[in-house]
């Protein structure tokens, strides 16, 4: 085997089918965790009331990101769900109305905020700050097919049926190059179980060059459950408590380190 042939990519493709059947199961398992342990996640570090926008994934609603926005609520940031229905379409209204939601949370708050986007949510997340990096104050997104390559998920047939194999907005040039990371800390946390986006296509391939501040976060998880997993909780909770400026790559110290693997992302 020559050394071009050990290195060369792997080709994207989406999730085997068991992971994907396996789904549903795994998600409500990882509901029942998140209120079994609640009360607990009181003791996640606080935050500082900066103003966080939570976007849900492809055919979700905010209604799927509640539990998530309540505890952020309860550690105390200023949250704020995105209120424009189920996430379907991908036209040039509705990134607008998004970005309505950003500048809306920044006036409200008075200064930049975090973005916090499931799936699909996080792509948003990731374009919105490319497009405001001056309003926004990191990005955190959930098992998102960051990658133009949509091989990586089970969802690309469905996308592509409502939206066509070129959406409104990439037709102006936009929503290209997914792979880059927007201009402000940039954090991609996935899991390797992901039943919907393969794990390759959600891995933030490190620039120094481009962007110094950015980092994956592996978890052991569903891609239903992200929004809901204790871990993932915890590691958003972690990321956003960081004093503006003052961004510093995951760590987790002690026991918390065991439950966050730390595996080659190739």
């Amino acid at each position: 085997m020559t050394a071009a042939t050990m290195t060369a990519p792997v080709p994207a493709r989406p999730p085997s089918r068991l992971l994907a059947l396996t789904e549903p199961g795994r998600a409500f398992a990882e509901m029942a965790a998140f209120y079994a342990l609640r009360p607990a996640m009181r003791a996640l570090p606080k935050g500082d009331g900066h103003g966080v926008l939570v976007l849900p994934g492809f055919m979700a609603s905010d209604g799927s990101t509640r539990p998530m926005r309540s505890l952020l609520t309860d550690l105390g940031y200023d949250v704020a769900g995105w209120n424009l229905g189920r996430n379907v379409r991908v036209d040039n209204a509705r990134i607008e109305a998004m970005m309505g939601c950003v500048d809306e949370l920044t006036d409200n708050t008075g200064g930049k905020i975090s973005i916090v986007g499931w799936s699909l949510g996080g792509v948003f997340a990731r374009e919105l700050a490319k497009m405001a990096p001056e309003k926004v104050r990191q990005v955190i997104s959930l098992g998102s097919p960051i990658s133009d390559d949509r091989n990586h998920t089970n969802a690309r047939r469905l996308f592509e049926f409502l939206n066509g194999k070129e959406p409104e907005p990439m037709k102006e040039g936009n929503f290209e190059g997914l792979h880059k990371s927007p201009l402000v800390p940039t954090t991609s946390i996935l899991t390797k179980a992901d039943g919907v986006v393969g794990w390759r296509g959600s891995v933030q391939h490190h620039d120094a060059k481009h962007n110094a501040q950015t980092e994956n976060i592996e978890v052991i998880a569903s891609h239903l459950g992200l929004g809901v997993n204790p871990t993932v909780m915890m590691a958003v909770a972690d990321r956003l408590a960081q004093a503006e400026g003052r961004w510093k790559p995951f760590e987790p110290s002690g026991l918390k380190g065991l439950l966050f693997p730390k595996t080659r992302l190739h």
